[in-house]
């Protein structure tokens, strides 16, 4: 039997000190002596294989995780990782070995999106760990196939640990943050896709937690990942992010002063080249040979249990088609994803859209005829798109209804042309069809421009972040004008918003008849979204995350403390809550028992079509700092009438919190189970009218 670890230190044995720092940057060089190839170590695979040319573009990973389903995720990343096998064998036959064209994916984000501001938000499944850390280890397991030292792919947690913005300051920052929120915010998502996902990589944050430089931190990387998680796959440094240790964060002095540091604790490989210091490090007594035969050997581990040197070939990976990139049956994957991730935040009864007696249906804002705002960032390039205003018009016209389109607005400048004279150029166009027309739908919101990560495709305001949860440019002037109109007319108005993150929606939530909440959904959202719109599908999306009505609400960006933060801690009265979704069909849920670990209960469609609804379980805990935590859920699809029951299993960690030293603790105050297609909280009451069943725990 092939002796994963054993081989590979034979391997490293064989190698000299040069040889060995030169596999530690992502762009390992050939070492031809020991057939040992090229290999660039830099993939991305978000939601889709990303920047290696076609493929299959999935709705963004904070979409992906409005469908709170971690079967379909996992799906998902089967569909991935097969394109990710196809490709890298083709490069390969090409000799291509660059950059992205490889099978270390640095992917998933599993960093909680606790500030609606942070601009790389919409890359994380959310605020919540309990979501998170199900929905990681899906990813994971998908990605990387049933046999650790057999991979299909490997995966990459980042950015571990403490991070979410903001950008501007990611470099030289911070992130001061108690051991309370450490280990039961900002940890566990990370331990369960160490713990359940096996997976295979981990990347350190460009920022400092607690003063130590993530891609350095003996508390991160050793402490906690290594010895107390029992994590053996290998440490990937953010991009650049050794050289701020010296430069930024002042935690050094010197370049080699720095790789000792990360090397000495627990980086394996530099995104970068500033490792070539290595070589210097051990000459100068701040690094052991010893030190880098570890890291080199947990590198080689990995590409061996790929199948890249040495091991015997995975022939159910290495036979996979160049034929399936962006297949026909990938694409109804696809689809079927950004129907899953739809969240109607808003329904008067106008939708589904009743067409009787219509003729034209105005389609108008920055986003509706946009592919970017598809997309998301870290994308593959799709080799078909749909967008909102095309799929409209292709639902629409089967229905003979013609369809008008006006921009509105550019998506955050005032004008479309310099040499207008009036501000707001293109606000009179979309007037001008929307009272022409029997219906409106108004397509607004952000793109990967507008928010994403520091540097990556530049930003027009804070260098990826958001300044604020309103809407860039003069879209919501020209929206108020439009939805003015719809309702001077008395026809139906629809907001779509195409965006990554949370906004302040109160004007559509007090103005519009329905919004929709389409986040950025993919080569294939356009169709989705009019599905929706004409009751072709039922929604079944739910919030991965808080709709806040303003970020006068929130505490300072910088502030890590998770007091007033997220549902699991904000004391106010959210627009749309964590968990919030609407549906087209009613559900009822009835004989909720809690038991021996589970929760069961019936559930019924008591709607006219099938349609979907998320089971949620919440644990409250008197005289815990939470409101109460999400700690289970299930996605239960129903023909018309038809019931089913189910059991949800509660997993011990619902009753424990972390200790300082990251031990867990029983927690002793009365507990309660709210099961139920929401939250306990008011708001969600409200606003989904349905109430949760509590369950009373005893012990």
């Amino acid at each position: 039997m092939f002796d994963v670890k054993a081989e590979a230190k034979k391997l490293v044995s064989k190698m000299t000190l040069e040889e060995k720092v030169s596999q530690m940057l992502h762009t390992a060089p050939a070492i031809e002596r020991l057939n040992i190839p090229s290999y660039n170590w830099w993939s991305e695979a978000l939601h889709g294989v990303a920047r290696a040319g076609v493929a299959t573009v999935f709705p963004q990973a904070i979409g992906l995780a409005a469908s709170f389903d971690p079967d379909f995720i996992y799906d998902v990343a089967c569909v991935i990782s097969d394109e990710g096998r196809a490709k890298y064998h083709a490069y390969q036959e090409e000799g291509d070995h660059d950059v992205f064209k490889g099978l270390t994916f640095w992917s998933p984000n599993v960093n909680i999106f606790r500030d609606p501001r942070w601009g790389r938000g919409h890359e994380t499944y959310g605020e919540d760990p309990y979501l998170t850390a199900r929905l990681g280890v899906a990813f994971i397991k998908g990605l990387q196939g049933d046999d650790r030292n057999a991979l299909k792919t490997a995966a990459c947690a980042k950015h571990f640990a403490v991070h979410s913005g903001p950008e501007g300051l990611r470099h030289e920052f911070n992130a001061v943050v108690d051991e309370y929120d450490l280990w039961n915010t900002y940890l566990p998502a990370f331990e369960a896709c160490v713990k359940e996902g096996d997976v295979e990589a981990v990347m350190g944050a460009y920022n400092r937690t607690n003063g130590e430089p993530c891609c350095g931190s003996k508390t991160l990387l050793i402490d906690i990942l290594r010895d107390q998680w029992e994590f053996d796959g290998h440490v990937v440094s953010d991009c650049w992010a050794i050289k701020d240790f010296h430069e930024c964060h002042k935690v050094t002095d010197t370049p080699v002063e720095s790789v000792a540091l990360a090397v000495r604790n627990g980086c394996d490989l530099n995104c970068g080249n500033l490792f070539g210091y290595c070589i210097a490090a051990v000459e100068e007594g701040m690094l052991t040979e010893e030190e880098i035969d570890r890291a080199v050997t947990n590198l080689m581990v990995t590409r061996m249990r790929l199948g890249l040197l040495g091991a015997p070939e995975n022939k159910r990976y290495t036979s996979i088609p160049y034929d399936v990139i962006d297949c026909d049956k990938h694409r109804q994957i696809n689809l079927d994803a950004a129907r899953k991730t739809l969240v109607l935040l808003k329904n008067d009864g106008c939708l589904p859209l009743k067409t009787d007696g219509m003729k034209t249906i105005a389609v108008a804002g920055p986003n509706a005829d946009s592919r970017i705002a598809l997309e998301g960032n870290y994308m593959g390039v799709a080799s078909d798109h749909v967008t909102v205003l095309q799929g409209v018009k292709r639902l629409a016209g089967e229905k003979g209804l013609r369809t008008t389109y006006a921009e509105g607005c550019p998506l955050y400048k005032d004008n479309d042309s310099v040499l207008s004279q009036n501000i707001g150029d293109r606000q009179a166009e979309a007037l001008i069809v929307s009272k022409r027309a029997d219906a409106v739908i108004l397509v607004l919101g952000l793109n990967r421009d507008l928010e994403g990560e520091q540097g990556d495709t530049g930003n027009q305001f804070a260098a990826g972040d958001k300044l604020g949860l309103v809407l860039p440019g003069r879209q919501q002037i020209m929206a108020e004008a439009v939805l003015a109109e719809a309702k001077k007319k008395g026809i139906p108005s629809v907001v779509v918003l195409l965006s990554g993150s949370a906004l302040d929606l109160r004007w559509a939530d007090e103005n519009a008849n329905a919004v929709i909440q389409g986040f950025y959904p993919g080569s294939q959202g356009g169709l989705a979204i009019a599905e929706l719109i004409f009751g072709k599908i039922s929604p079944e999306g739910r919030l991965p995350l808080t709709f806040y009505r303003s970020d006068e609400d929130l505490p300072e960006f910088t502030d890590y403390a998770m007091q007033n933060r997220t549902y699991r801690y904000f004391k106010g009265e959210t627009l749309y809550p964590f968990g919030f979704g609407l549906g087209y069909e009613p559900f009822e849920l009835s004989n909720a028992v809690y038991k021996d670990g589970c929760v069961t209960a019936t559930v019924t469609n008591k709607g006219k079509t099938r349609a979907a609804e998320t089971v949620q379980v919440y644990m409250a805990i008197e005289g815990e700092k939470e409101n109460w935590n999400l700690c289970g859920m299930q996605k239960v699809r129903l023909d018309a009438g038809a019931s089913v029951a189910i059991t949800i299993e509660i997993p011990s960690a619902a009753f424990l919190r972390y200790d300082a030293e990251g031990e867990t603790r029983l927690c002793y105050g009365k507990k309660a189970l709210h099961i139920g297609f929401c939250q306990p909280d008011a708001r969600s009451v409200a606003l989904k009218k349905h109430q949760p069943i509590r369950l009373e725990v005893r012990g």
